[in-house]
């Protein structure tokens, strides 16, 4: 037990004296370390030590810190994984799905509106049919979002770089490929954008942060190229909170459509407010504790959550490799789709993704399914407690026998400190050499301090987090004996958390409306890789309800 409580103090002991001595960056070798510091981190971190003990562990501490400055002369980039992979499989994990095809519905007899305007707020697969069709082409209909882009954005702040030229060759090329028969599917000639932590060869990637507002890589993220193979046409970065935290970047703060006094949320903020004005019919963003599900359900947009695993992160920003998901925020749940067919599956780069088949149909008997939603989450009352209840009763009035059950009861909050302690790993070099106090945002809890918290996480708390994590992936496979798919708000409770640690996949869409007039949501969560039949199933609520078709009036 001696041992472990020096392991322990061992590591927290350099981020003590680099704050209490006051030499973070500076320290070296030569500064001498005393039993008072050792006994002094002990305390820190609950491990209480004697002054012989702290004696014994002298040698072994300035030992331990060389080999910290040591390691830190060899640079490390934001790409570089650590040999740790996290599996959100449990053992003997069997993929289920109640489909086994991939089909969506049917668009034909898609007719052009009467006034463009109306164009803003059409799904992938109306648009598709009318490029189809040829009652549009992809060029005049990127020029059309251009346009509004331009218009609109300045009241929004959404878009880091609107790439006109790129957009419009893109889309020039697809009408020719159209036209010459090689049509490609329904992403063919569709705009979207993709969140500035995904890199695009020849054009900035910001990930929002003022340090880093100049950086270009030589690289198409996975998902970016996956997208432009099928035909979908990048017509825009947008913004991020800086670094994937909350709404607030090198430009300013993005806004929300419904309501442009306020922050469209985040991380994902200018994702959900382009595709919630119509900016764009869809986008790509990320989440890694709550940046799709949080500005998907702010600005009224459906937000798909993938399985950690489905879907690569190669040329992504990390910030917590064991947690970093991508996914798409769309006009509507078969949007997310079409668009999860092309961008999930192994390439060769990203070494956690998993090779699991995505099955999808539009249709789905809600009796024959188990439908949960987490009891004590329903009971207490929230803010948005009226339109949860209501998305209940529509899945009934549907068919749906609804099964009550409740999620693991583990320590979810706390063992968050595995999401701390990886993105102060993956930003050390912005810590340690001072350029963090570039960034906008240096409230309390900002980036800039919880980096600067999160290297005193000990090394064995964020191992027994992790240990925890497994105990909570079994748990989570008992949950999913008793139902197919559940329901939870998505403010309040605990699923956010569970979900994001689990690695289960969940899509949040729009259930009514606030008493501010900006929207609410509910979340659908489902099995692991089972994606399929979560969507199908949040479909059916969607067209019973309709809440995705209402949209912010800008001007």
């Amino acid at each position: 037990m001696k041992a472990v409580f020096g392991k322990v103090a061992l590591f927290t002991l350099v981020a003590v004296v680099f704050f209490c001595l006051g030499h973070y960056v500076s320290l070296t070798q030569e500064e001498t370390i005393s039993c008072d510091n050792i006994i002094k981190a002990g305390e820190l971190i609950g491990v209480p030590l004697t002054r012989a003990e702290a004696d014994s562990m002298l040698d072994g501490i300035a030992s331990q810190r060389e080999s910290y400055l040591s390691m830190r002369r060899s640079p490390l980039t934001n790409d570089v994984v650590p040999a740790m992979q996290f599996n959100p499989l449990p053992l003997g994990f069997r993929h289920q799905s109640h489909y086994k095809g991939l089909k969506f519905g049917d668009y034909s007899g898609t007719l052009r509106p009467a006034a463009d305007e109306e164009l803003a707020y059409m799904s992938i697969g109306e648009l598709a049919e009318l490029i189809r069709t040829k009652q549009i082409s992809s060029l005049e209909l990127t020029q059309f979002y251009i346009d509004r882009i331009k218009k609109l954005d300045p009241q929004l702040h959404a878009i880091v770089t609107l790439m006109e030229d790129y957009a419009l060759e893109k889309a020039a090329n697809a009408d020719k490929e159209i036209s010459q028969g090689n049509h490609k599917g329904l992403l063919h000639g569709i705009p979207f954008g993709a969140k500035d932590l995904l890199s695009k060869k020849g054009f900035k990637t910001t990930w929002g942060a003022m340090p880093y507002k100049d950086q270009e890589f030589d690289v198409d993220a996975t998902v970016v190229e996956r997208l432009e193979n099928a035909g979908a046409v990048l017509v825009a970065k947008t913004t991020l909170g800086a670094l994937a935290m909350g709404d607030i970047w090198f430009g300013g703060k993005t806004r929300n459509p419904w309501n442009t006094e306020k922050g469209s949320s985040g991380s994902s903020a200018g994702s959900a407010s382009t595709v919630s004005a119509g900016l764009l019919p869809f986008a790509i963003g990320s989440e890694t504790l709550g940046s799709i599900v949080s500005p998907s359900t702010v600005c009224g947009v459906t937000g798909l959550r993938p399985t950690y695993g489905r879907v690569s992160r190669y040329g992504a920003m990390a910030l917590s490799w064991s947690m970093d998901k991508l996914g798409p925020l769309c006009r509507n749940v078969e949007d997310c789709a079409i668009v999860l067919a092309a961008i999930g599956g192994p390439d060769g780069k990203d070494a956690m993704v998993l090779d699991f088949p995505f099955y999808y149909e539009p249709t789905v008997d809600l009796k024959a399914l188990r439908i949960g939603y987490v009891k004590s989450d329903f009971d207490k009352e929230y803010a948005f407690h009226r339109q949860d209840s209501v998305a209940l009763q529509v899945l009934k009035e549907l068919g749906a026998q609804l099964i009550p059950i409740e999620l693991p009861n583990q320590p979810v909050g706390d063992m968050t400190i595995i999401l701390s302690a990886e993105a102060a790993a993956a930003f050390e070099e912005l810590t340690l050499s001072g350029r963090d106090d570039q960034l906008v945002n240096q409230l309390k809890w900002a980036w800039p301090n919880s980096f600067r918290e999160s290297r005193l996480i000990p090394a064995v708390e964020y191992i027994q987090a992790n240990r925890l994590r497994t105990q909570l992936i079994r748990d989570m496979t008992d949950v999913f004996e008793k139902v197919d798919v559940y329901l939870a708000p998505s403010r309040g409770g605990s699923n956010l958390r569970v979900t994001n640690l689990s690695g289960h996949p969940s899509v949040v869409l729009p259930n009514g409306f606030s008493d501010d007039g900006t929207p609410t949501s509910i979340t659908f969560t489902g099995r692991l890789f089972d994606e399929g039949t979560l969507l199908a199933v949040a479909k059916a609520y969607q067209e019973a309800t309709g809440w995705h078709k209402k949209h912010p009036e800008l001007k």
